[in-house]
């Protein structure tokens, strides 16, 4: 966690996650959410802590959070189920503050998990989806989607083709926007900088 961010606790339903909060001044706020809890994904990942430190730039008030079972977050793995309930507690905790969630960003399964959610969030109006797994999770037709769709991935991630992104963006989002970036996979590893790029850009287009 950076300094500028503080531990915190939400209710959803009986559980009790965690997460790290950037509070700022305006009411604009994003909920991040992280990679799949089976294989070691949190809240402290990499890649999300990026897309935090990303939106805070832009003056954005950022939660991160654990989904159930991870960390100090109660409960167990839902299958993406219980899961899109995190993220509505993550927002509903967020509009408790007098905060806006206008955006949701998350990264592999927390970008499927933010994509899926069914019924969508009132208040969002863009998601950021950084390199979604759709060669392993399924992602159906978004019944009612933001304004704005942005994805992010690499061009030798193997859980995120860009040549699948492509066949199936249209199905999300008519105008979807998609940046490969070259020579990055699923991880990022040797890519946080061409990603840190690609999401100021992003976030500065609107």
């Amino acid at each position: 966690m950076s300094a500028n961010e503080e531990t915190v606790f939400f209710p959803c339903g009986p559980l009790r996650l965690t997460g790290s909060l950037r509070l700022a001044p305006g009411p604009n706020a994003v909920a991040i959410a992280h990679p799949h809890p089976l294989y070691g994904g949190a809240m402290d990942n990499p890649v999300v802590a990026l897309l935090a430190e990303s939106y805070q730039g832009r003056g954005y008030t950022t939660l991160r959070f654990n989904f159930r079972g991870v960390g100090a977050s109660g409960g167990r793995y839902d299958d993406g189920r219980g899961e899109q309930d995190d993220v509505r507690a993550a927002a509903a905790y967020l509009s408790g503050l007098g905060k806006i969630v206008t955006d949701l960003a998350g990264y592999s399964f927390g970008a499927w998990v933010n994509l899926s959610l069914h019924p969508p969030l009132a208040t969002v109006r863009r998601q950021l989806l950084v390199a979604p797994p759709v060669a392993y999770f399924e992602i159906g037709a978004v019944a009612a989607p933001p304004a704005e769709l942005a994805i992010v991935a690499g061009d030798r991630d193997s859980f995120a083709p860009p040549s699948l992104l492509r066949e199936q963006m249209p199905r999300w989002h008519p105008a979807a926007r998609l940046r490969v970036l070259p020579g990055v996979d699923h991880f990022f590893q040797n890519g946080l900088g061409q990603l840190a790029t690609v999401i100021a850009e992003t976030l500065s287009e609107s």
